[in-house]
């Protein structure tokens, strides 16, 4: 039974969730928003359960002393501050919660994403080499679309914008909804070898 129990709370709740979009009547209706509720219950025990494996990890690399242990004490500091000051003052305006929140951490996230662009770049650099013809376009198309996005474009030529415009609303949303479709086959394949009982990786080997 505890092989059979999840496949089967699986299978029916899949297709009632999967059923709703064509019967959106009840009882499959309200079946669907109490698994919503549902689901939002269990998220919350998740999270609780994914910050506590989480602590324990980084409470073990400290007092083990292993590699960049000096970090984890930074992760436990910071995550008991914001933990503490969320519960005694609360998040609103003016608490220090708030204050922390968007004067370290929104700071350390940009400083973050900023890091980032320089990896961003050196891919771009490895990438847009004109070594085939299909690379020297997708070269000549970033070139176009970056300087139409600064003033510098504009100076330039004043339609360098425009064919900015419209490189990004014509062929690049066509690749990009070439990715989506090919994300959605994913989900859909995905979420029918669960649903079915093929995939069975979250019953951890049972």
């Amino acid at each position: 039974m505890r092989r059979q129990g999840p496949l089967i709370i699986t299978f029916i709740t899949g297709a009632v969730i999967i059923l709703q979009y064509f019967i959106p009547h009840r009882p499959f209706s309200d079946l669907q928003q109490l698994f919503n509720t549902w689901f939002l219950v269990i998220a919350v025990f998740a999270l609780i359960l994914g910050v506590g494996n989480l602590g324990k990890i980084h409470f073990e690399r400290v007092f083990r002393r292993r590699e960049n242990w000096p970090y984890s004490i930074v992760l436990i500091l910071g995550f008991i501050i914001m933990f503490g000051a969320g519960i005694i003052w609360g998040i609103q305006r003016g608490t220090p919660f708030y204050y922390i929140f968007w004067n370290v951490h929104i700071p350390m996230g940009s400083t973050m994403f900023a890091l980032l662009a320089f990896f961003v770049a050196s891919a771009s650099y490895r990438a847009f080499r004109a070594r085939t013809p299909e690379a020297t376009v997708l070269l000549i198309s970033a070139i176009v679309v970056m300087l139409s996005r600064v003033p510098l474009g504009n100076f330039i030529w004043k339609e360098l914008p425009l064919i900015g415009d419209w490189i990004m609303a014509y062929p690049n949303m066509a690749g990009q909804r070439a990715i989506w479709i090919g994300i959605a086959l994913g989900v859909v394949s995905t979420s029918l070898r669960i649903i079915l009982g093929i995939e069975r990786t979250y019953l951890a080997g049972k």
